[in-house]
């Protein structure tokens, strides 16, 4: 939360990394060594905040109120921290609140928070409501507010004057669906793999500013053996001399497909695209990103999915080139502060402080885990179900068959309707996934996070072919 925006803290992105002696072993060592000690700066970061806090008068009950909260968050965190690094994800598994009768494979849809987590946003919201002016309109958190901002910023790879606090990843399309400068035959480009949100908002305001929004059909079916040139070349066919903007997905939300964004804007700009614009809502917290390298001009996600914080949170990447053309959705008092910043996409007044704050807690919980574990955790459980998967005739895999196209999102065909299958496994057996029966498929969308274990997965897939 209270951490300085600073690589000091942070693990260098991986194009900084200069270790190599020992290869590939020594490096991944180094780097989650580098990880936890930086994790554990982050709690030596707030402490020294908060005493910069005490020293400035009326700070001083702020920085004191505060104190408690961080320390009891500071040493759950080391708790877990110390699972994450012995690879106890059994351990790791008793910081949430899941119900331990809950097979929770649908993280896509809505992550789950972790107990220090939510422990301190409930006393943030305390504090709050102790003195709700002082802490809403009072200026008391405007700095620990800007401390998430860049903490948010270094995760994701950008800088913090980068980062506008969203409500989730659907508002920023919104945005751009009203805030672009139209010109009459313009055209928004997705593909039938785009999210609703990140979609929808194009075809419904398309008539009221004279563009047009234009769906087609992704080659689903050819998925599983898709090579990165192969969804490149798939838009590629599309784009027209009208398309103005680009909407893709980094990871899309039913089958999995991981985008290679850097090459897909590489693409879209040779062919005369003006605006690229990414749906990063399956991809902040489930796989590393480094935005500022995608020559992307917005990224969105919803931080409440995979980095699994409070509900109700967006975060979103405006390239600064989009300050001068892009229109906020709405506006209140700030404009005149804010301009020039996408803080001026932050303008809505009132918002939940609590929520806010507690972001910033999920970041730091979140990096308790490398990225190294991260993936190899995720990588194990994907290849568990996708090898269980390949021994049952009456399943089917409509995801990619090779990991770095992949992710731990995944689309299982059944016989019987998806829909059936997936209330009567929640209702029977209390297995929680999501059914799609669009883009030709009859599937269950499985997504497991790293506390999550093959005996979950044995589980499903004995309740599908029983």
């Amino acid at each position: 939360l209270f951490q300085k925006s600073s690589s000091e803290f942070w693990t260098p992105r991986p194009r900084e990394l200069t270790w190599k002696a020992g290869g590939i072993r020594n490096q991944t060592i180094f780097v989650e060594r580098l990880r936890h000690k930086q994790t554990m700066n982050i709690i030596e970061s707030r402490r020294a905040f908060l005493h910069r806090l005490a020293a400035g008068g009326s700070g001083a009950v702020l920085a004191g109120q505060l104190w408690s909260v961080h320390e009891a968050f500071a040493q759950q965190l080391e708790t877990a921290s110390w699972a994450a690094r012995q690879d106890d994800f059994d351990a790791l598994r008793e910081h949430y609140l899941l119900d331990e009768t809950v097979v929770y494979l649908n993280h896509a849809s809505i992550g789950t928070m972790s107990s220090p987590v939510h422990e301190a946003r409930g006393k943030y919201v305390h504090l709050c409501e102790t003195n709700p002016w002082l802490y809403l309109w009072g200026g008391a958190w405007e700095e620990p507010r800007e401390q998430v901002r860049g903490a948010a910023a270094d995760f994701m790879g950008c800088t913090a004057d980068e980062v506008a606090i969203t409500h989730n990843t659907t508002e920023m399309f919104n945005v751009l669906a009203h805030g672009l400068p139209w010109q009459a035959g313009d055209e928004v480009l997705f593909s039938t793999l785009c999210h609703a949100g990140a979609s929808l908002p194009f075809e419904q305001f398309a008539e009221d500013y004279g563009y047009r929004a234009r769906r087609f059909d992704f080659p689903v079916d050819r998925v599983p053996h898709m090579a990165a040139a192969d969804v490149v070349d798939a838009y590629a066919a599309q784009i027209r001399p009208e398309t103005r903007l680009l909407v893709i997905p980094h990871i899309d939300n039913t089958v999995g497909v991981r985008y290679p964004v850097q090459e897909m804007a590489r693409m879209a700009r040779a062919r005369g695209v003006e605006f690229v614009a990414v749906d990063g809502a399956q991809a902040v917290g489930m796989i590393p990103v480094d935005v500022a390298s995608y020559d992307v001009d917005v990224y969105a996600t919803s931080p409440h999915k995979w980095l699994q914080s409070a509900k109700g949170l967006g975060l979103a990447y405006i390239h600064a080139r989009m300050l001068p053309v892009l229109r906020p959705m709405w506006v209140t008092w700030g404009q005149q502060r804010w301009a020039g910043s996408v803080r001026v996409f932050e303008d809505y007044g009132t918002r939940n402080f609590p929520e806010l704050l507690s972001l910033g807690d999920a970041i730091a919980f979140a990096m308790t885990v490398s990225p190294a574990q991260r993936e190899r955790r995720l990588q194990f459980l994907w290849q568990h179900a996708s090898d269980t998967v390949a021994g049952h005739e009456d399943l089917s895999w409509h995801s990619p068959r090779q990991w770095d196209r992949g992710c731990s999102l995944f689309a299982i065909g059944v016989k019987r309707p998806a829909a059936e299958v997936a209330k009567q496994l929640f209702e029977q057996h209390q297995i929680v996934v999501r059914p799609f029966d669009t883009l030709g498929l009859n599937a269950l969308r499985v997504s497991p996070n790293v506390f999550n274990t093959p005996a979950e997965i044995d589980r499903l897939v004995d309740h599908l072919v029983a």
